[in-house]
């Protein structure tokens, strides 16, 4: 069996970075993907758009030409997945991997398809794949839903969205707009203030005027086929009716898939250990890359400022 120089788990933007890092420096390597390329993209909201602006979502240098100041999730698909297909890169797609494990000085990374052997692992799975679960009775009905992608099914219906993050402010203002009676229920006192700077006043011009409810201070403790319980900011316990909740609560790493692999994990949130510089985690030539690198606090990396691992973590590789 071959012994790749890279394995590289995860074909998201930075997962590709690396990838194209490698093979500018002729070094043997594979992406694994569970999904399809960038895949965490592909199920964000369809008609989501990025803070950042074109340029600083690029990798490898390859200009990302969108026709608005901030590209939007098919600009976004078309840039990447256009990338894997133009450079030709060595990947496989809709395959798990189980377990990453070392004999000596070789990884063994077993997949559901497959097995393979390198000399170095690059784990860049983002974070997207597993919902922060509220925990409360009635989470598991079918009506509720830990992932929105546009509006249409929920026109005429009773809404409930849990968060003031971008995607629960994005999901109220769609699904009100396409005849949803929306309301927010709030842990915080305001709309987060990370809240895209040219939507934020949109929401709170709606919640002012009487369009969507809000209840702020807020928590939700119960789902039932027809309703939902929730203690408001007064510790009153209120029952309003509903036919859906878009539960934005957030999502994590796979923490269990870290720690199975030999990553220790730190403090309160979960953050893996790894080196600064070379991105080297404590497991020898094991790295981390990207969104993975900030355990639960997934607002700590993003496209922006993680394309550089790609180019440490070679760096470090090519020098042993």
């Amino acid at each position: 069996m071959e012994i790749l120089d890279i394995l590289i788990i995860g074909a998201g933007p930075i997962g590709l970075n690396c990838a194209l890092e490698a093979k500018k420096n002729n070094l043997s390597y594979l992406i694994i993907e569970k999904g399809t390329i960038v895949n965490s993209l592909y199920n964000y909201p369809l008609y989501m758009r990025f803070f950042s602006t074109a340029e600083k979502l690029e990798i490898a240098e390859i200009p990302f030409i969108s026709t608005a100041p901030k590209p939007g999730r098919q600009e976004a698909l078309e840039y990447y997945q256009g990338i894997a297909r133009q450079k030709n890169l060595n990947v496989k797609l809709y395959e798990k991997v189980l377990n990453v494990s070392k004999k000596e000085k070789i990884f063994e990374i077993k997949t559901s398809k497959s097995k393979y052997l390198a000399k170095n692992v690059i784990i860049s799975t983002g974070f997207y794949d597993i919902p922060n679960l509220m925990n409360i009775p009635g989470e598991n009905l079918e009506k509720v839903k830990h992932y929105y992608t546009e509006p249409y099914p929920y026109a005429k219906q009773k809404i409930v969205v849990v968060g003031s993050s971008n995607s629960s402010v994005d999901a109220a203002l769609e699904t009100y707009r396409k005849g949803a009676e929306v309301t927010m229920i709030i842990r915080h006192s305001e709309i987060s203030k990370n809240v895209k700077y040219w939507v934020k006043p949109d929401i709170e011009n709606r919640i002012e005027e009487g369009s969507i409810k809000a209840h702020f201070n807020s928590k939700l403790l119960e789902i039932k086929e027809n309703s939902v319980i929730f203690e408001d900011e007064n510790g009153e316990i209120q029952e309003i009716e509903n036919d859906f909740v878009l539960a934005m609560t957030g999502y994590l790493p796979d923490f269990d898939f870290l720690k199975n692999s030999g990553i220790d994990l730190q403090e309160e949130c979960l953050n893996p250990v790894y080196n600064l510089e070379t991105m080297e985690s404590n497991i020898p030539n094991l790295y981390l890359a990207g969104v993975v690198c900030g355990g639960k606090d997934t607002h700590l990396w993003f496209i922006e400022n993680s394309r550089i691992h790609a180019e440490m973590i070679v760096k470090h590789i090519i020098s042993k």
